[in-house]
């Protein structure tokens, strides 16, 4: 793996595993994964559950740490990184989207996205960041008073108003319905061509793939197969 690539990819990784436990009763979540993900590009790692690609998503963004092999984030090893070295890592470059929204019930949503922006080196403005989710009327509400579509867009609000290099979604539409997960993706999509933040998204979804530049399809913890999207559709376009 040369210079070259590590420069032009926001990730790379070569032979990853993750072990949990020892013996016969040791789980194995990775199996040698190499991989390389360009900046800038949208992705989506496709598998069931237990396919290995919510861990995958942990160690490169460092919120888990692999049994062997390296991962690069640009040209830093993630793999080598103390600690500490991770979690300013995790602050400044990661930010984060999961299934569930996990708002603070007693703060609105401006509230909710001012929490990352007073830690932030460089953030949008709490406002700015609600726009570009469309909820900017709606950023005096607390989050009862937001449908589940709603609250999941704060929540993505709040991620990109550190400004991340990537930004990572764990099932973002998992507990949402068709038109409302459409929407949530077309979100997604905005915030990977108009800030250019690379982003990666896991889902059990096969429809979501259309949407993504590359689409990363796992099995029992390793790669199966890596489809680079030609024709991509938009998120209004996919199929539920």
């Amino acid at each position: 793996m040369s210079d070259a690539i590590l420069k032009n990819d926001a990730f790379t990784s070569r032979g990853i595993t993750k072990v949990y436990g020892e013996g016969e009763t040791a789980v194995h979540a990775l199996r040698g994964v190499t991989l390389h993900v360009p900046s800038g590009e949208l992705v989506v790692l496709l598998g069931a559950s237990g396919s290995g690609k919510s861990t995958l998503l942990n160690i490169l963004g460092g919120l888990d740490r692999a049994t062997e092999g390296t991962a690069h984030f640009f040209e830093q090893e993630l793999t080598d990184m103390t600690d500490k070295q991770l979690t300013q890592y995790r602050r400044h470059h990661v930010g984060f989207v999961f299934q569930l929204y996990n708002l603070m019930p007693s703060l609105t949503a401006r509230e909710n996205v001012e929490l990352v922006t007073e830690i932030s080196d460089n953030p949008l403005d709490p406002s700015e960041a609600l726009e570009l989710v469309g909820l900017g009327h709606r950023q005096d509400h607390f989050p009862a008073e937001l449908s589940g579509g709603e609250q999941q867009r704060v929540a993505i609000a709040r991620a990109v108003a550190k400004r991340p290099t990537v930004l990572f979604c764990d099932e973002p539409t998992g507990a949402l319905d068709s038109t409302t997960g459409r929407q949530v993706l077309r979100v997604l999509q905005d915030v990977n061509k108009e800030l250019g933040t690379t982003v990666m998204i896991i889902t059990h979804a096969a429809s979501t793939a259309a949407m993504a530049h590359r689409v990363i399809e796992m099995s029992d913890g390793a790669i199966r197969e890596i489809t680079i999207n030609k024709n991509r559709l938009n998120a209004e376009e996919i199929e539920w």
